[in-house]
């Protein structure tokens, strides 16, 4: 075998983000599965990795990993690649994060070559080829992604392959919070005449990430299956489509629909409580398991919120954990402290995604109001709030918000309504300090949630209704509905209908 020269390896390493591997020192503090937690759903995904669908020729190597925001999907990511690395099927890991300092964790341009960089640390022979590759494409790190995969991943694999010795590689690729990638920008947005140049949006980028490994999987000297985990936004809702994308792909894993966190949350809390309690020296009762259900209960299914909980209770605040849970199961607007703040951090990053994020808190506010009074479904909801009949406000509005609003498939939306993943979001937004320019003011106040009264006009029928906002005119077909949620939503002395 040719000697490897250590140059373009050398090159290749400076090339990459070192902080997205899942075992780096700048995740040190990432977040991993408490012990006998999420159990299920990493034996999942693990015999999916190992499984080697020997009856198939045409092995499904793409699996979508989802579930709203807070839902542990970076800590099973973080504990399926230990479990994979120490049993020696982890090919390469990559791990995005909005908030890194390392600018390689926030963009694409570090991409492939960290997974051909870690996938050269597995056999000399792949390190060989990939470094000859290198040599061959000197100015390969200025290419796209798709020339980069193919020049320093899938060629030096075909290369391995065809040898007598090339098969046995297999294992796992897994990327995480794909959905938190950002824009590349290739031209200066902020100089005169920027407007003109075209400015790249994070979708465009996640969804070019996407189709390079989608690209990568139909290869068939490819070995490696591939785990994307993300929130369930557009980009990904429609690219993991049947009906939009034919390549087929493994079966979605959606952590929220598919497994019930109840029980874990539980586990993890009694643990860190424990913890908690001996260090202060606590009471043997405490905490009641009234404040662990009433903790699980407050969670709704969301690790997040449990984990920022066990964060706040061990911040080394003055007060002891007692008198912080008590203060945290109370809290107010009027609060000193806030032990939710990176819960807030998440949901003011989410809700600031959507294009109006202000127009979408107010769509927010009043599908949760009139949810509260009856059961409108999601169609009529969307023909009340939306300005413009022909338009697809909700989706334009929400399409980046699944991840807080359950939001029915449009087949669903004459007989579903719309909902919400998480209470706490609503303690969020009607809290001042939490939410700040996110705020929109005395929530009860018709108002300042749904259109204003001299905006309303309506006729009622006994078999249809229509309704005029914002001087749209819409068809509702269901009258007692809609009738029942618009009274429910203004107090008589703030509105009545209008004549004729």
């Amino acid at each position: 075998m040719r000697a490897t020269s250590s140059r373009p390896l050398k090159e290749l390493a400076s090339r990459t983000a070192p902080g997205a591997i899942h075992d780096s020192a700048e995740r040190c503090d990432a977040p991993k599965c408490q012990p006998e937690t999420r159990v299920a759903v990493q034996d999942d995904l693990y015999s999916w990795i190992v499984d080697d669908e020997g009856e198939s020729e045409h092995p499904r190597k793409i699996k979508w990993v989802t579930g709203p925001a807070g839902t542990g999907k970076t800590a099973v990511m973080g504990s399926l690649s230990d479990r994979c690395a120490a049993n020696g099927v982890l090919g390469a890991t990559f791990f995005f994060a909005s908030w890194s300092a390392s600018i390689g964790r926030r963009r694409k341009t570090a991409f492939v070559t960290t997974i051909a960089h870690q996938l050269a640390q597995h056999r000399e022979d792949l390190q060989t080829a990939i470094s000859t590759a290198i040599e061959k494409n000197q100015g390969v790190f200025e290419k796209n992604l798709h020339v980069q995969m193919e020049i320093l991943v899938l060629s030096p694999l075909r290369e391995i392959v065809c040898q007598p010795d090339g098969s046995g590689l297999r294992g796992a690729i897994i990327i995480d919070g794909l959905d938190e990638c950002e824009a590349e920008q290739y031209h200066d947005t902020t100089s005169t005449g920027a407007q003109d140049k075209p400015v790249r949006t994070n979708a465009q980028d996640q969804l070019e990430i996407l189709q390079v490994l989608q690209g990568a999987s139909s290869d068939p000297s490819f070995p490696f299956r591939v785990i994307i985990a993300s929130r369930p936004e557009r980009v990904f809702r429609e690219f993991f489509d049947p009906e939009n994308n034919p390549t087929p792909f493994a079966a979605k894993l959606d952590l929220n629909e598919d497994y019930n966190a109840d029980a874990d949350i539980t586990l993890f809390l009694e643990a860190q409580l424990n913890l908690l309690r001996r260090r202060y020296n606590l009471p043997p009762s405490w905490p009641s398991p009234n404040t662990i259900q009433t903790l699980v209960e407050n969670a709704s299914g969301q690790f997040i919120y449990a984990a920022t909980i066990i964060r706040f209770l061990d911040a080394g605040h003055r007060e002891s954990p007692k008198t912080l849970l008590e203060a945290a199961l109370k809290m107010g607007s009027k609060a000193s402290l806030n032990p939710f703040r990176q819960l807030d951090i998440l949901y003011s990053h989410i809700l600031e995604s959507s294009p109006d994020p202000l127009l979408s808190v107010r769509w927010i506010h009043a599908l949760s109001r009139v949810d509260d009074a009856n059961s409108a479904s999601a169609f009529n909801m969307t023909m009340l709030l939306q300005t413009d009949p022909e338009s697809d406000e909700a989706e334009h509005l929400l399409g980046n918000l699944y991840s807080l609003i359950r939001i029915p498939p449009p087949s669903d939306k004459a007989t579903s309504k719309y909902g919400f993943y998480h209470k706490s979001l609503f303690d969020f937004l009607e809290d001042p300090g939490r939410c700040g320019k996110l705020y929109l003011g005395v929530y009860n106040a018709p108002s300042n949630v749904l259109p204003t009264p001299a905006s309303v006009d309506w006729i009622f029928t006994d078999h249809a209704c229509g309704i005029v906002l914002d001087g749209a005119w819409r068809a509702v077909a269901t009258a007692p509905e809609l009738e029942r949620f618009v009274r429910s939503s203004y107090d008589a002395k703030d509105i009545s209908p209008s004549p004729g």
